[in-house]
């Protein structure tokens, strides 16, 4: 078993994921999505930032159950409701089943959504980045905290990314099965908290709902 760690800068529930049942990472993050030694059973975590003003909290973690290319899970029965609604609800709106192929011209189509352009435009930048990532990481384990991120203990900073992007082969393996047992001992699994940059919306008495 081996750890990813990386940092969030903002967390609107997009990336990840952790609405409906299911922990999913398709979008942004490319290089722990197309990592080759990342293998099913393995752990993605993903700690706050001076920019979120929440350095080494937890805002999620992850154990990867599944790994499938962008049009498995575009065609997915079960990732259906996980396809953007810009106009919906924010659990909607950022909604991350973005991206499937073009099957006469073969390239990417990016759906209106949380990383396109004003009006539905495709991003174009966006779509390089996230399609770098053949897979998308699926998990029914998974703990995310999101405005409820709690400090993770000293003993575990060890998990923790301290640069820009991801931190790995350099997790002790007995340092990350610990930090496991402290989660799995302390926290049911499962939504704990609203994305943290929804606080904006919420201000705004924006309409949001929790999927379960």
């Amino acid at each position: 078993m081996a750890y990813y760690s990386y940092k969030l800068d903002h967390d609107y529930g997009l990336a990840p994921n952790p609405f409906g049942g299911y922990c999913t990472l398709a979008d942004c993050k490319s290089h722990i999505r197309n990592n080759q030694k990342l293998k099913i059973g393995d752990w993605v975590i993903g700690t706050g930032s001076v920019g979120l003003g929440n350095l080494h909290h937890l805002i999620f973690a992850m154990k990867v159950e599944e790994k499938i290319t962008f049009m498995q899970y575009w065609e997915d029965i079960r990732f259906q409701y996980k396809k953007p609604v810009i106009n919906g609800s924010l659990v909607q709106m950022y909604g991350d089943n973005i991206y499937h192929i073009d099957p006469h011209t073969k390239k990417w189509l990016q759906e209106n959504s949380a990383h396109s352009l004003d009006g539905g435009l495709p991003n174009v930048d966006h779509i390089k980045r996230d399609t770098g990532g053949a897979y998308v990481l699926i998990s029914k384990t998974f703990y995310y905290y999101g405005d409820k991120c709690p400090l993770v203990p000293k003993e575990f900073l060890d998990v923790c990314c301290e640069g820009r992007d991801m931190k790995s082969s350099s997790i002790p393996i007995e340092i990350g099965d610990k930090f496991i047992e402290w989660l799995e001992s302390n926290f049911n699994h499962g939504i704990h908290g609203d994305p943290i940059s929804w606080e904006a919306y919420k201000l705004k008495d924006i309409k949001y709902e929790i999927i379960e």
